[in-house]
């Protein structure tokens, strides 16, 4: 597909909670200029001088030079002098949950895979304690553990190797010490009462950051580097807000926790609490069990999805005989008094339904607590709320009444935001605070956020070890167990008594649905580029969305799933046979249709599960799919075959431009670029028209189905350029720029005689593949 402005590619993936991630692509977006950047970077790099305290790790650049090809996309820095171990982990360890941010290079693609590097080059070990780290590139993953179970936390650090930087259990000598001096950054209250167990566990101290710091930290760096991370949520329906970084200070940040904090931010570290109530989460979970019996937090939570608070709420309706307060501008259906009705009706405690109990008391809380942060922002002013903590975890029914309250006190002025990865915020904020995280400066084009095959299954959440390597992410496809439109996956163990990275339960075991709460959203892995930059022709970068169809319209999104999910069975023969036909790939193909079977599933359920959902991201959805399973092109056979046959007639279609007067030529070769299109990734016309005549018919067919007016059609204006008019002279153009397909009929037909005619005419031209 041509375009100059358009982006197929944004960025969408999963949190690869037990796995490392072996993709293969490379990642499109609509951004240029990258000419130079590896020495920019260097030159960067060396220039800055780093200040530490002796009992942190340090970076040492002295010395450094670029090791490789300059030419690499991604080439990596030799640090011949860097000898201390440089953490690439945070922790936020809290009373229920422990939260884990860690960062991962490209370096991790599985060992026995014989088409990448050496063991030797992709460490970048040449000599004794010499390691390279990449200039750019990497991912950033959020993975979660319950508090209690701390010890399967401390398994996933080790069997990833995250407190030695992140190498490969299996590449790397168990029993080789750890640098005495490692450490990890940490905030929250474990941070102090698990010190000891981490340090004789993995041998590593944990640095205490404050908790406060890290939470505004986390937050801001979300806002500015994150696209569409904040959203508004309203009687079920979730819209994705994207928030100008230069106009992000001041706003105000809820964190709802055990109690309640509110904290005016005005800048990066420049921030204070304001206010806070004691009346939070802890409230909740506390009188919730005692009112219900209920044995963790989830489970009540769960219960008040069920819930009628009506029969234990007094209602204004209850008082005024089922009106309306109208002159105060109260609805009939308005809380007048939380459990109100429980003083005049002569009920005990097991008289009333635990999911009554566990809705109206989530009610209670979460409107007091939106109440008093709309009260605190209109004090200081403050335009922007966003709520965080765990309290929410993406709830819907909490969500729903927080927004209510600010709406309902602010009579519209003002409106309650949430973040995606609302729960990170502590472990993001203390693995910000490494004085050399490199990612101060990042925007929202440098991260790409992607969901590999776990996102449908675990949300963040960890089952078990990570799984190795490629046989083990088809095994655990292979398990899947479907019920309708429930999904059932298994759980990966480890051998008993061990911390290994192998070994499933029984088929017959459950292990992580789709969850009850169908609205909760996915957290993904966010890939690192920080090279792009935005295309510099946009109008308006700050608002350019490159998704032209929204999938948030339920009738596109039923039509793009139909489609995706009937031409599924062909791409799988299709990637198959690129990989040769044989067993290994068919086994490979069918755990693909299981991976990207399950993702649609999940989206239908709920749409906005991975952000906000546009058709680029579902088609890279889709390509991400295929580089888990190492199907590096699944139309490789298609495209050499169609690259033949387009070549064989090119020099004909030449002929018949050249023979053709120059308006009438121009107009053709807008129509050819246009006609072109129809070839692309397979749609339903393409594979009609596939069955009518050879390919260069094919071409003229759709050509002469591209009649004027078009939906977007300024070829008039390009005519009068391109040939003059009246007393105009022509005006070529200095330069052309076309965005290109890197293969297939679309380009040798359509874009490359639309290049030679601007060749003609003094333009230079350049080809971007896409």
């Amino acid at each position: 597909m041509a375009s100059l402005t358009e982006d197929p590619v944004l960025g969408i993936s999963d949190i690869k909670d037990r796995e490392e991630e072996n993709e293969k692509g490379k990642t499109q977006v609509v951004k240029t200029e990258e000419v130079g950047q590896s020495e920019r970077d260097m030159a960067s790099a060396t220039g800055n001088s780093i200040h530490r305290s002796g009992s942190r790790p340090q970076l040492d650049l002295s010395k450094a030079a670029i090791q490789g090809n300059f030419e690499e996309r991604d080439p990596t820095i030799l640090l011949p002098n860097q000898s201390d171990d440089l953490s690439h982990l945070a922790l936020d360890i809290g009373g229920s949950l422990i939260k884990l941010v860690y960062f991962s290079r490209h370096e991790d693609q599985s060992i026995d895979d014989k088409r990448k590097k050496t063991l030797k080059e992709r460490l970048g070990i040449s000599n004794g304690n010499r390691r390279s780290y990449p200039i750019l590139g990497g991912r950033l993953h959020f993975v979660k553990f319950e508090t209690n179970k701390i010890n399967e936390c401390l398994d996933f650090i080790y069997s990833k190797q995250l407190h030695r930087g992140g190498m490969d259990a299996r590449i790397w000598n168990p029993d080789a010490p750890t640098n005495e001096n490692a450490v990890i950054k940490a905030t929250g209250g474990g941070a102090y009462k698990f010190a000891d167990l981490f340090k004789e566990r993995l041998g590593v101290s944990l640095d205490k950051e404050d908790e406060m710091n890290c939470l505004v930290s986390g937050a801001n760096f979300l806002l500015k580097a994150i696209r569409h991370e904040a959203f508004t949520h309203m009687e079920g329906h979730k819209e994705f807000v994207q928030i100008d970084q230069n106009e992000l200070f001041p706003y105000l940040l809820v964190n709802i926790g055990s109690g309640v904090s509110m904290i005016k931010v005005d800048g990066d570290g420049k921030f204070q609490r304001i206010s806070g109530t004691n009346v939070g989460g802890g409230t909740y979970w506390g009188l919730g069990r005692l009112l219900t019996k209920c044995k963790s937090f989830d489970e009540l939570l769960e219960l008040s999805q069920l819930g009628d608070n009506r029969t234990i709420d007094m209602l204004v309706g209850d008082i005024y005989g089922g009106m309306d307060y109208s002159k105060i501008g109260l609805s009939a259906s308005t809380i007048a008094s939380s459990f109100g009705k429980a003083i005049s009706e002569n009920k005990e405690l097991e008289d009333y339904s635990p999911e009554d109990i566990s809705l109206s008391l989530l009610r209670m809380i979460s409107y007091n607590i939106g109440q008093i942060s709309y009260l605190n922002a209109l004090r200081f002013g403050l335009k922007r709320i966003f709520f965080g903590g765990f309290f929410i975890r993406g709830h819907a029914y909490t969500m729903d009444t927080i927004s209510f309250a600010v709406q309902f006190w602010s009579k519209g002025d003002a409106q309650a935001m949430f973040l995606r990865h609302e729960g990170f915020l502590g472990a993001l904020g203390a693995f910000m605070s490494y004085e050399k995280h490199g990612l101060d400066d990042l925007m929202v084009h440098h991260l790409v956020e992607r969901f590999p095959m776990g996102a449908p299954y675990t949300g963040g959440k960890i089952h078990g070890p990570p799984l190795g390597d490629l046989n083990e992410k088809i095994s655990w496809m292979e398990k899947f167990v479907r019920k309708g439109t429930e999904i059932t996956a298994p759980v990966p163990m480890a051998p008993p008594g061990t911390t290994g990275l192998g070994g499933f339960e029984v088929p017959s075991s459950k292990g992580g649905t789709l969850r009850s709460d169908a609205s909760a959203l996915n957290i993904g892995v966010l890939h690192l580029v920080p090279t792009l930059e935005v295309f510099p022709l946009l109008a308006d970068p700050k608002t350019y969305e490159p998704n032209t169809i929204d999938l948030s319209d339920h009738g596109e999104l039923e039509y793009w799933f139909t489609v995706l999910s009937e031409h599924l069975p062909d791409l799988v023969d299709k990637a198959v046979a690129s990989e040769g036909g044989t067993d290994d790939a068919k086994r490979r193909g069918d755990a693909f249709a299981r991976a990207f079977s399950a993702h649609l599933a999940r989206l239908m359920e709920e749409p906005a599960a991975y952000g906000k959902l546009g058709l680029a991201n579902l088609l890279e959805l889709r390509e991400e799919c295929l580089r888990e399973f190492q199907f590096v092109d699944a139309y490789r056979s298609i495209k050499q075959r169609e690259n033949e046959a387009s070549l064989a007639v090119l020099a004909d279609l030449l002929m018949e431009l050249d023979s053709m007067t120059e308006e009438t030529r121009l107009l053709t070769l807008i129509e050819g670029v246009l006609a072109a299109n129809i070839f692309d990734w397979g749609s339903r016309a393409c594979v009609d028209l596939y069955h009518k005549g050879t390919i260069i018919e094919i071409y003229r067919m759709s050509r002469n189905k591209m009649q004027r007016p078009w939906r977007v059609d300024d070829f008039d204006v390009f005519k009068e350029r391109m040939l003059g008019s009246g007393d105009k002279k022509p005006r070529p153009h200095k330069r052309a720029l076309l965005f290109v397909d890197n293969s297939g009929a679309d380009v040798i037909l359509g874009m490359l005689p639309l290049a030679r005619e601007l060749l003609r005419r003094g333009t230079e031209v350049s080809l971007f593949c896409m």
